[in-house]
């Protein structure tokens, strides 16, 4: 089960960093690789620690789905909620 809650983490920081290089961030795409590579190595350590249990894969799998679902949900929240202010739509009530 916890391997779900890291997928999610993993893809937050997967998808900020993708964010990051397309806005050539260099350093802040740095950071969050660094932070990226040390999730991956404790995930490969868990899996690999029990390489039978074929559930925390599929778990860890499940989780990196919902991270990344819930990551682009953010994402275009935020871009459409930047377009409307943009636009002089007041953004205090939900029109997205």
């Amino acid at each position: 089960m916890t391997l779900f809650f890291v997928g999610i983490i993993e893809m937050l920081i997967v998808t900020s960093w993708t964010k990051m290089v397309t806005k050539t961030q260099i350093f802040g795409s740095g950071v969050v690789t660094m932070i990226n590579v040390l999730v991956w190595y404790y995930v490969l350590q868990v899996i690999l620690d029990d390489i039978g249990n074929w559930t925390i894969v599929v778990s860890y799998a499940l989780g990196c789905a919902v991270g990344t679902m819930l990551t682009m949900y953010l994402f275009h929240y935020q871009e459409k909620r930047k377009m409307l202010s943009i636009e002089g739509v007041a953004t205090t009530k939900r029109y997205v």
